[in-house]
């Protein structure tokens, strides 16, 4: 436990009143809370809480954040996903003058779990990689209750995304030199989700019968759940340009080494706002082999259904991955995520995996959901009410007691660098070269 109240400051936040309610708790329990606010949809969901406001350059940010931290005795700082240019350079910042910061996310066991790691996520998770340390952290924890409880809609979700990045988009006057680092132009973006808000029921029927008739073909099929081109978690932790070339790269190896009765089903990801016509893409990469009667793609459709179903899921680092893992389904990764630990997905090159796939290992794999649920998962969410009050207490608890990847859940190295500089993924430029597997105190 910290022997005094920890001095936070906030930076951008999931879109909605999660982080100002958090801001409140921490207040309420003796914290200095601190707010820096980017952009115009950062002020309005801070709302009338304190806040300064920064609006220089990007390229001034880190010394303007060095400095407010010296200034204000910053203890901690907390930022919602670690690839964000701004939260980039606070992770830098962070480290170079000692203090603590805390990254939060979805959960790693979504739907209704928010993930929290000391610094950072993916590349710079310290979440252990070793199997045996896994497992002996994991001995003494309990096994979590994972069924879902704080649900919330897909509408409710969206609504809040678009309405933060328009109001952003349309506050650049105040706030001219902001860099949102949009992967498409925001106007056109999330606009976009209003006719997929709008068709979303037809879509949904239509995904529910295309899987009930797949299903009754009992073909063998493999699973690869798309995710959308403006994640971060696929801009900054896999080795692709674009998602079109990791769909090219995996009907290219099923065409060269899998059985030919071994089909795929693409799964469009559920918040894709359409931008990208992945049916067009797969389509096309697919009739290019002379493969379209083996390959599918599908808008919508059950996710456990879908997976209990599959002989094997591939995934570029989709947290899909830890579901299919759960079920005991062979799993191969592409690009980086913390899941990929030997014993729990493919090791061997992708040509492997269709024959001779590697089986999570039910030892593993339970040990690992254990230490993860206990460690950097928090249960609650974003969206739903009573979800978003049973996370904030916890994370409210794990800052002020220093306990945040405890017990067990932190090693002094991230131990996914190596995997990091193998796939070409650029790091920090004072990242550690090798990765240590030393637990912490």
């Amino acid at each position: 436990m910290l022997s005094g109240k920890p001095t936070i400051l906030f930076l951008q936040a999931p879109p909605g009143p999660f982080a100002p309610e958090l801001a409140d708790t921490l207040s309420a329990r003796g914290c200095d809370v601190h707010r820096i606010n980017l952009c115009l949809g950062d002020a309005v969901q801070w709302g009338w809480r304190p806040a300064v406001s920064y609006r220089g350059s990007f390229a001034d940010w880190p010394t303007y954040l060095a400095d407010y931290i010296r200034r204000h005795g910053i203890t901690d700082v907390l930022y919602y996903g670690d690839r964000l240019p701004y939260h980039r350079a606070a992770v830098e910042v962070a480290g170079a003058l000692g203090i603590r910061g805390t990254v939060y996310e979805f959960g790693y066991l979504r739907p209704d779990w928010i993930t929290l790691e000391r610094e950072g996520m993916s590349a710079l998770s310290h979440f252990p990689r070793d199997p045996e340390m896994i497992k002996a952290a994991a001995a003494r924890l309990a096994a979590p209750l994972l069924e879902e409880r704080y649900t919330h809609s897909f509408a409710m979700e969206a609504f809040r995304e678009v309405f933060h990045h328009l109001t952003t988009f349309f506050g650049t006057p105040l706030y001219p030199r902001y860099n949102a680092d949009s992967y498409y132009n925001p106007l056109v973006n999330y606009l976009s989700y209003i006719p997929r808000l709008m068709a979303s029921g037809r879509r949904g029927r239509r995904a529910a019968t295309r899987t009930r008739n797949w299903l009754q073909t009992k073909r063998k099929y493999v699973l690869m759940p798309l995710q959308m081109q403006n994640d971060y978690q696929l801009r900054a932790n896999a080795p692709f340009n674009h998602q079109r070339e990791a769909i090219e790269i995996v009907l290219a190896s099923m065409k060269r080494a899998a059985p030919p009765d071994l089909d795929i089903v693409f799964k469009i990801h559920p918040l894709d706002n359409g931008r990208e016509s992945w049916s067009r893409t797969v389509a096309r990469s697919a009739a290019a082999l002379g493969m379209a009667h083996r390959v599918s793609t599908i808008d919508g459709g059950h996710l456990p259904t879908l997976l209990d179903e599959a002989r094997r899921v591939v995934v570029i680092n989709s947290t899909v991955g830890i579901h299919a893992i759960q079920r005991l389904r062979p799993t191969k990764v592409l690009g980086l995520a913390m899941f990929d630990i030997p014993g729990l997905t493919h090791q061997g090159p992708l040509d492997t995996f269709w024959s001779t796939p590697e089986l999570p290992d039910p030892e593993l794999r339970d040990a690992f959901i254990r230490l993860l649920a206990n460690t950097i998962q928090v249960r609650g969410s974003f969206y739903n009410r009573e979800g978003r009050a049973r996370a904030i207490a916890e994370i409210a608890g794990r800052l002020l007691d220093d306990a945040v990847n405890e017990p067990g859940g932190f090693v002094a190295v991230p131990p996914r660098l190596a995997d990091a500089r193998r796939l070409g993924i650029e790091l920090m430029p004072d990242a550690p070269s090798e990765p240590e597997l030393v637990a912490h105190p």
